[in-house]
């Protein structure tokens, strides 16, 4: 008798059993009590993150109104920045496992309300791990993608905040009913799943606490010497300061600058030499030099007062801006402008020493700018031309 081989039949979709999930940590309770971590976290982040956008990318109406006051504005705005993108990476992930449950529910759709539920979380998940992602490598000034990190990571902050506010909106019910600590579902818990719960989220905070002390030093020096997991040390670089961008990689050179000028252009132009620079009336201040990066320093600098080299060339210190030129060959800030308000401030110097030296020449020799509240982007190196707007 021959044998037929049993020919299996065509797996049906009323087969398929998805996964079960029976765990309490699974839970809309402890979704809901991370959620409101990681929703911190992220507002934060985005309050600070437009500080730090508008500081370096002003509209023209904005440019001659930016406060140079606190002069340690920028230092604290982008610190936090910083260290709350750091931080939320942890609560972040604990989110995202608390629901990944989710993604198993079958069927996957089961209304058009539904199936736009769905797709503005997928957005909302996406957006937030792209966000967090490229803001981590950029700490690291690392850039493995084509496109400009600022107008990317600028639009996809929008992004995250709306579907949040969306996310937000579409549970309300559900994350109101589950906010408090004893919230309806959760009074006839067995004791060992509101300890787990209990535990998680300690351990989220504890994990929370790591990042930050082992990070934050960084920004906030009492505490540099915890500064274990950041990309810079505070202390650690030419003259007692990080370097982000070396004289080398700007390809600016001893020998390019043997024949170094000053060149301020406006009503009345006029050229300096190094030594006539020296020459003129300088001035002290001792102001932090804070680095989109987050890390940041207090250092002591003395130089020539903006507002004089203006004045001289005819300008209006309080109405007249400065646009400045670097010796840089390659770089988006090669060409930087400063609106009335900063070249209006006496603490705004073309700065010649550094913490009593002259400076070294991947702090900016022979001149650079410094000036209070401002990115560190903004802090020309290399300084030869200074044309009055």
């Amino acid at each position: 008798m021959t044998l037929r081989p049993r020919l299996r039949r065509p797996a049906t979709l009323s087969a398929f059993r998805p996964p079960a999930f029976t765990g309490r940590l699974h839970d809309a309770r402890t979704a809901t009590a991370v959620g409101r971590w990681l929703g911190t976290a992220f507002v934060v982040c985005f309050a600070t993150g437009l500080v730090s956008h508008y500081l370096q990318h002003p509209p023209d109406w904005l440019a001659d109104h930016l406060p140079p006051r606190p002069v340690w504005g920028y230092r604290l705005t982008q610190g936090l920045h910083v260290a709350t993108g750091l931080a939320a990476i942890v609560p972040l992930l604990v989110k995202l496992w608390t629901v990944y449950p989710r993604l198993f529910v079958w069927p996957p759709v089961r209304s058009w309300r539904h199936a736009l539920e769905r797709m503005s979380v997928a957005l909302l998940v996406a957006s937030a791990v792209f966000q967090v992602l490229t803001g981590l490598l950029n700490i690291a000034e690392w850039y493995p993608w084509p496109f400009s990190f600022v107008p990317v990571h600028f639009a996809v902050a929008w992004i995250v905040t709306g579907s949040i506010a969306l996310h937000i909106a579409v549970k309300a019910p559900e994350i109101k009913a589950h906010w408090r600590r004893r919230s309806e579902g959760t009074l006839s818990l067995p004791p060992e799943d509101a300890l787990d719960r209990r535990s998680l989220l300690l351990g989220t905070g504890a994990a929370v606490g790591a990042v930050t002390l082992t990070t934050v030093g960084q920004s906030l020096t009492p505490l540099k010497a915890l500064d274990l997991l950041a990309p810079r040390h505070p202390d650690h670089g030419s003259q007692g300061l990080p370097v982000n961008r070396t004289a080398a990689a700007a390809g600016v050179s001893a020998q390019s600058l043997r024949t170094w000028r000053l060149e301020v252009t406006g009503p009345r132009p006029y050229v300096l030499t190094l030594d006539a620079l020296h020459s003129m009336p300088r001035a002290a201040a001792r102001l932090p030099i804070a680095c989109v990066e987050g890390w940041s320093v207090e250092a002591g600098w003395e130089g020539v007062r903006v507002r004089d080299l203006v004045e001289r060339a005819g300008g209006r210190p309080g109405r007249d801006g400065v646009r400045v030129t670097s010796m840089e060959t390659t770089g988006a800030y090669r060409i930087m402008d400063m609106g009335a308000e900063y070249v209006d401030d006496p603490l705004s110097l073309l700065a010649l020493t550094l913490n009593g030296q002259v400076l070294s020449l991947d702090h900016g020799f022979p001149a650079r700018i410094i000036a209070p509240n401002r990115p560190g982007v903004l802090q020309t190196k290399w300084v030869h031309r200074l044309e009055v707007l």
